[in-house]
């Protein structure tokens, strides 16, 4: 821990200046791709409703009992899987600059 605040203490060195933007770049690219990602997946998914069918009632189909197999049910898994990176990448880049300073 005491390696990594030496590191990235900016009043020491130029050397972990460099490295401190390095590392905080990185970051935001990262969470730049996965922002992208998540937004580009919650476009492509269909809504919940089926339009006019969901007044009459839901008939039983073989889409329905298979649901959980389906591509939405892919893009919706991925979509949480990139909220999560997302989440995870902003928390450590707080935490970098927490560091920081």
């Amino acid at each position: 821990m005491f390696n990594l605040i030496n590191l990235l203490d900016t009043t020491t060195n130029d050397t972990s200046f460099y490295a401190l933007r390095a590392i905080s770049y990185t970051l935001i690219a990262f969470m730049f791709v996965a922002a992208i990602a998540a937004i580009i997946l919650v476009l492509f998914q269909p809504g919940n409703s089926t339009g006019i069918d969901a007044l009459g009632g839901s008939s039983e189909t073989f889409f329905g009992k298979n649901k959980g197999k389906s591509i939405e049910a892919r893009m919706k898994k991925w979509t949480v899987i990139c909220l999560i990176v997302l989440a995870v990448l902003a928390i450590a880049l707080y935490i970098v600059y927490g560091l920081a300073w």
